[in-house]
């Protein structure tokens, strides 16, 4: 009888990973879980010791920090199914998951349905000859090298990759390879992760060529196993039921999901939400289960594309999916630095970038051109951001795969700051007080058309005090909403305070946070 390996990539949620290891082991099967390096160290002592006695659990020898897109992926998977294979020598197959996936049949119809099919289940489609890339770099993510996170460092990714152009820097792919790509997720049998891992060892060439292509997560295991694997026992396909938004995310399921998961010809979905407590424990129980008969209609994805495309054309009678997920998530923690002086926010959010992890993303509701991902279109306007406010946030949590995301807003915004700290998720104000020049507010007057060059000194004079008491209004406004985890930093304030703020604020140690605020042109004009 097949017995799975499950190989767990993780970084949140300690009580889920928990709950999700007894599940599937109970069953007879095993797990090796990754949980990210650059994740809250707490969490994984948590999982550590809940599963320690645990004997068909193991995890990573070696844990490693992750980014999307990155060869740490990979490397991270290659760490879990070293010790898997060690450790669970009756595994005869190996199954990836992230933390999101549940298991939507029972572990007696998995295990029925591998012992039928003595195949490799994975997504291996020609890299170039296929149309599985709709959009954005396709070569290029091949024959160019890639050493800089384009969510994290899209300066200098970007740098890099435009450098390379210009010097012509192209590379070779390894001449006996046939790239493919194709989802992360797949399920392959014991022989087949053997032979990978010797390949790993052996191929040197190979192990530097991946490991600066971008998002090998996508190519790396698909090109393998179609290296090593005769077609015939390789069927083309993933066993983890996911879908995509028309605007290409990942759709989320929740509790009302439950019956349309079941019957999709898929072993496992992703991604169940955080907060669908009752899917899960109905999935969970569903897994544990014997005698079930799964009626396959297998129209999940058919019918979301015709539910969202009536909307397109005005007939819609299925809610777009921002409408119906009201929420930012309740697990997501969105940082908000609020200053009326942008460029002085902008240094902070320099400075904070360069100390932490999180993704900081400068005046995304204030300025058309700030740099944002291609999310569909939603991100194209001002309008469509203010419009799509929540829908957007989401978006941008996902894309760069965080639960913590930091963002600057002007005081005037004071709908937005309401809707977002009235939202389950946190949000914690960081509020600069700075001080305001004649000089910066006769700027400031010519930047928004109350002035122009030729605007006479005298009437300058009686417009600077309104607008610097709009400005200390905004302010009080702010302050009088009573917002929770509302933090302050002043010009006039000394560094120790300033320092201890910021340290609430990122929930971090004011050492580091004295090394943020501790620069002398933090509020020069």
């Amino acid at each position: 009888m097949a017995r799975i390996a499950f190989i767990l990539l993780c970084h949140k949620d300690p009580e889920a990973i928990i709950a999700q290891a007894e599940r599937l082991t109970a069953a007879g099967d095993y797990m090796s879980i990754h949980f990210d390096a650059r994740a809250n160290p707490e969490h994984f002592n948590q999982i550590s010791e809940a599963l320690r006695d645990n004997p068909n659990v193991t995890f990573a020898r070696k844990r490693i920090k992750c980014g999307w897109g990155e060869w740490s992926l990979v490397q991270a998977t290659l760490n879990a199914i070293e010790v898997a294979l060690d450790a669970f020598p009756r595994a005869t197959h190996f199954y990836l998951l992230s933390g999101d996936c549940m298991a939507i049949k029972s572990a007696q119809y998995s295990h029925a349905f591998l012992d039928d099919r003595d195949r490799d289940f994975i997504e291996s489609f020609d890299f170039f000859e296929s149309d599985w890339i709709k959009t954005g770099m396709k070569e290029g993510r091949l024959i160019y090298r890639h050493f800089f996170n384009e969510r994290t460092q899209p300066k200098r990714y970007y740098w890099a990759l435009n450098l390379q152009k210009r010097l012509g820097l192209e590379r070779d792919i390894p001449h006996d390879l046939q790239v493919q790509i194709g989802s992360q997720w797949w399920c392959l049998r014991r022989r087949t992760v053997e032979w990978i891992m010797d390949f790993t060892r052996q191929r040197k060439d190979v192990m530097r060529f991946f490991r600066t292509t971008w998002i090998p997560d996508e190519t790396f295991f698909q090109t393998l196993v179609r290296h090593m694997v005769p077609e015939e026992e390789i069927d083309p396909r993933t066993l983890t039921f996911l879908m995509f938004s028309d605007y290409g995310m990942p759709v989320t399921f929740y509790n009302d999901h439950y019956d349309l998961l079941v019957s999709q010809d898929f072993l496992f979905a992703r991604k169940i939400s955080p907060e669908a407590r009752e899917l899960k424990a109905r999935l969970g129980a569903l897994y544990a289960t014997e005698g079930v008969e799964f009626k396959i209609s297998n129209e999940g994805r058919s019918l979301y594309k015709f539910l969202t495309g009536r909307g397109r054309i005005g007939r819609r009678f299925g809610m777009r999916f921002w409408e119906t997920e009201s929420s930012l998530g309740r697990e997501r923690e969105l940082l908000i630095v609020v200053c009326k002086k942008w460029h002085v926010a902008k240094r902070l959010l320099e400075q904070i970038r360069k100390a932490t992890n999180i993704p900081a993303i400068e005046y995304l509701f204030n300025e058309e051109s700030t740099p944002l991902p291609d999310l569909g279109g939603i991100q194209k306007t001002i309008a469509k951001r203010h419009r799509h406010r929540r829908a957007l946030m989401r978006m941008l949590f996902d894309y760069f795969a965080t639960d913590r995301l930091i963002i600057c807003l002007d005081p005037g915004a004071l709908d937005l700051l309401q809707d977002f700290c009235g939202d389950r998720s946190t949000t914690r104000l960081l509020e600069i007080d700075v001080e305001f020049t004649d000089e910066f507010l006769t700027g400031h007057a010519m930047r928004i058309g109350l002035a122009g060059e030729q605007t006479p000194p005298e009437t300058l004079e009686r417009l600077l005090p309104t607008i610097r008491h709009d400005m200390a209004f905004e302010s009080d406004r702010i302050r009088d909403a009573n917002f929770a985890n509302h933090h302050r930093i002043r010009e006039a304030g000394r560094m120790e305070e300033n320092a201890g703020e910021v340290a609430q604020f990122l929930a971090i140690s004011e050492d580091k946070a004295q090394e943020i605020v501790d620069i002398d042109y933090l509020f020069a004009d």
